[in-house]
C-alpha cells in the first residue's frame, strides 16, 4: 500500500493549523508539526490513460490527487485530529513520537482504507482516534483511478524516558509474544512502541504496520494483552521499547 505515494509540501500549513489549535503555557512542546518522511517514496509510472497534469503533487499506484484536493479533504478536520492527542494524553507527561497517517482514496474519492504506516508515539487511544477521524474524511475524485497519500505528524514529549534498545526490548518480551497469537486481525508485520514505568508496568503501548494494516479489533485486544505485561522496573524513570510482532 506504501509504494506510489509522495508527501505534499502543502499540508505542512494544514498541520500548523492544528499545532495553533493546542493553544496553552504547554503550546511550545506539545504541537504536533509536519516532519519530512524518513525514506523516499518510489512513484510507479503513470499510467496512459491519466490525464496530465503538471500541478499534480500527489499519486498513487494509478490515480492521483491534487495538492488543493488534499488540502481540502484534511483542512476541515485538523481540529478533531488536535484534540485526539491533546484531550488523551492526560498527565502522561512521557508520551510522544511520531505518526504516519497513510490513506488510500476510492475512485468516488471516498476513503477506502487508512492505515499508521510508521510511527512510534506508543498511544494506541490516540492513534486510534487518529485512524477514526482519518476515516471520516471525503475527498475529491482521483484522476485515474485509485490513489494514496501519507501525512506525517510529530507529537513531542513534555517529559524524558529512558530508551531500551532493541536488544534489550527483545530480552524482555521474547517469552511473552505467545500471548499476542491469540489475537486475530494483525494482517502483516505490525511494530510495538510501549512504555514500561513503576514496578515494571505497562503505562501505554501503540501500533503502527508497515505493510497490511492491522484491524481495530487487534490493537484492542494486543492492547489488553501488553497492559497486563510486567517487565523490568526502570527505576524511578519511564522506559520505551519496541520490537517488531509478525502473526
Amino acid at each position: 500500500m506504501r509504494a506510489g505515494s509522495i508527501i505534499a509540501p502543502g499540508l505542512a500549513g494544514i498541520v500548523a493549523a492544528m499545532a495553533a489549535a493546542c493553544g496553552g503555557a504547554d503550546a511550545p512542546a506539545r504541537q504536533p508539526v509536519a516532519r519530512p518522511a524518513h525514506h523516499e517514496r518510489v512513484i510507479p509510472p503513470r499510467s496512459a490513460d491519466d490525464d496530465d497534469d503538471d500541478g499534480v503533487e500527489i499519486e498513487g499506484l494509478k490515480g492521483h490527487l491534487d495538492q488543493a484536493d488534499i488540502q481540502a479533504g484534511v483542512e476541515p478536520h485538523h481540529d478533531a485530529l488536535t484534540s485526539c492527542f491533546m484531550s488523551r494524553v492526560g498527565k502522561r507527561r512521557f508520551l510522544g513520537g511520531q505518526i504516519e497517517l497513510a490513506w488510500r482514496i476510492a475512485r468516488d474519492g471516498s476513503v477506502k482504507e487508512v492505515q499508521i504506516a510508521a510511527g512510534d508515539l506508543g498511544a494506541w487511544p490516540i492513534e486510534k482516534c487518529l485512524l477514526e477521524v482519518s476515516r471520516s474524511m471525503t475527498f475529491a475524485r482521483p484522476k485515474g483511478g485509485l490513489a494514496e497519500f501519507s501525512l506525517p505528524l510529530d507529537f513531542p514529549p513534555r517529559g524524558t524516558v529512558l530508551s531500551w534498545d532493541e536488544q534489550k526490548a527483545q530480552t524482555e518480551i521474547e517469552d511473552k509474544l505467545p500471548e499476542l497469537a491469540a489475537c486475530d486481525g494483525a494482517g502483516g508485520e505490525v511494530v510495538v512502541t510501549l512504555y514500561v514505568g513503576t514496578r515494571g508496568q505497562v503505562q501505554s503501548v501503540g501500533f503502527s504496520s508497515p505493510g497490511a494494516p492491522y484491524s481495530d479489533a487487534w490493537a484492542d485486544c494486543a492492547a489488553e494483552a501488553i497492559g497486563g505485561w510486567t517487565l523490568s522496573d526502570p527505576r524511578g524513570q519511564v522506559a520505551k521499547l519496541a520490537f517488531r510482532f509478525t502473526p
